[in-house]
């Protein structure tokens, strides 16, 4: 609890067997957690098995794949269930410290954001990392394009590591984004479109072999998908077009 406020940490699993027992450990560190959410999406490996041994987790597993959006869909669904007030979606993977956990829960438990992102971008700590030149060019880019058609000025949209109110959660049309991994661009643009204020915290990364990462082949979809969300955002706040996604 932080103030009388439910924290729940949500975790979209997928092979995550290697790092999984690693991230639990540092997140219950932090000492405000009040429950764990890991969504197994049918994974190959003991990914599920070891989440049922984990104190204070609750698991749900998908019969069969449904991609990364659909995983994020299942665990905040989960999360309001549970009656959380503050959820934290971090990656099982490692690649995000949980120690910026307390932080990032209370920026929002004191009501100045509704959304907190651990941005990698912020302080250098892509590169420092080890994020491949490619992607990290990727990134910038894409940013520099969501932010002239999304009017925001974020350091960057594809960061797995984020922080909301259970107020806002309420309000976001989730089940009208893709259940691939465009849904955390089409989420970040829903939140604006909402006008709330996003706020971001300089998060230290590590890129190693355990760590997922999604082939260049899904990357340049992801890519495309995250343009055409932008673009969406833009001619619907033009009233040139209606989307799902901006009601």
């Amino acid at each position: 609890m932080l103030k009388d406020k439910k924290i729940i940490v949500v975790m979209p699993a997928y092979n995550a067997a290697k790092t999984l027992r690693k991230t639990y450990d540092e997140v219950m560190r932090q000492g405000i957690v009040d429950l764990v959410i890991l969504v197994d999406d049918a994974s190959d490996d003991e990914t599920a098995a070891i989440a049922k041994s984990l104190p204070g987790t609750r698991v749900f597993v998908h019969k069969k794949n449904r991609g990364y959006g659909a995983n994020q869909k299942t665990c905040y669904r989960m999360a309001m269930e549970e009656g959380g007030d503050i959820i934290i979606m971090i990656h099982p993977d490692y690649q995000y410290t949980p120690k910026l956990i307390p932080a990032m829960a209370s920026m929002i438990e004191s009501g100045l954001y509704q959304c907190v992102l651990g941005s990698r971008i912020l302080g250098g700590y892509a590169l420092k990392g080890g994020m491949p030149v490619w992607k990290y060019i990727a990134n910038r880019f894409l940013t520099f394009v969501e932010n002239i058609l999304i009017g925001a000025k974020l350091s960057e949209y594809h960061t797995g590591y984020r922080a909301f109110s259970r107020e806002l959660l309420k309000r976001l049309q989730l089940d009208a984004n893709s259940d691939d991994f465009v849904f955390d661009n089409q989420m970040l643009a829903q939140i604006v479109w909402l006008d709330y204020t996003i706020a971001e915290v300089s998060c230290p990364t590590i890129y190693f072999a355990e760590a997922s990462s999604i082939s260049l082949r899904r990357s340049i979809k992801y890519g495309f998908g995250c343009l055409h969300t932008a673009l969406t955002f833009r001619l619907a706040k033009m009233n040139f077009i209606t989307s799902r996604l901006f009601p």
